[in-house]
């Protein structure tokens, strides 16, 4: 019984991060098919915007001035490195419990939408633009915000951090 409980349970994070896939596929799609890059959507003037526009880099345009032949290398390390660090977390203790699941699946998620617009793009599709005055947050996708997010879980939820060392006493 809980084997089948165990398998259920990897289920749901798979599951989730495959819906994080989906959805930032498919909001990318909609806003490359219905916005033309440069173009500026205000949603909340003053504070927030739909943009269109690429990042040949990764968080926040890192890596984006490398020279062409050398950035996809080091995009695609790097990208590897993340991978190895989620899944070596993933088996460890810390990465047993539902908090730490779901923040791994919103983090893997997040890395496969981008590493899909790098692959088939060269790029990665940005479009959510917030800011105040003249002080514009770098655009983001919702990759970006599932990355975020699952880290954030992984640093402040409780159940995700590991357990206190046992005295041997």
């Amino acid at each position: 019984m809980q084997v089948i409980a165990k398998r259920v349970a990897i289920q749901w994070w798979v599951l989730l991060g495959c819906v994080v896939v989906a959805l930032d596929q498919m909001i990318k799609n909609i806003v490359v098919s219905r916005i033309q890059y440069g173009e500026v959507i205000p949603v909340i003037p003053g504070f927030f915007n739909l943009i269109l526009t690429y990042n040949y880099g990764v968080a926040f345009g890192a890596f984006a001035g490398l020279h062409d032949g050398i950035r996809p290398w080091v995009l695609f390390g790097t990208t590897l490195l993340a991978f190895a660090v989620v899944f070596y977390y993933i088996r460890s203790p810390q990465g047993q419990s539902d908090w730490a699941r779901a923040a791994f699946a919103l983090i893997l998620g997040g890395a496969v939408g981008n590493l899909i617009d790098r692959v088939w793009l060269g790029k990665v599709v940005d479009f959510l633009d917030f800011y105040i005055g003249s002080y514009h947050w770098p655009a983001f996708n919702l990759a970006d915000s599932c990355i975020c997010i699952g880290v954030t879980i992984l640093l402040f939820a409780p159940e995700s951090k590991a357990p206190p060392p046992v005295d041997a006493k």
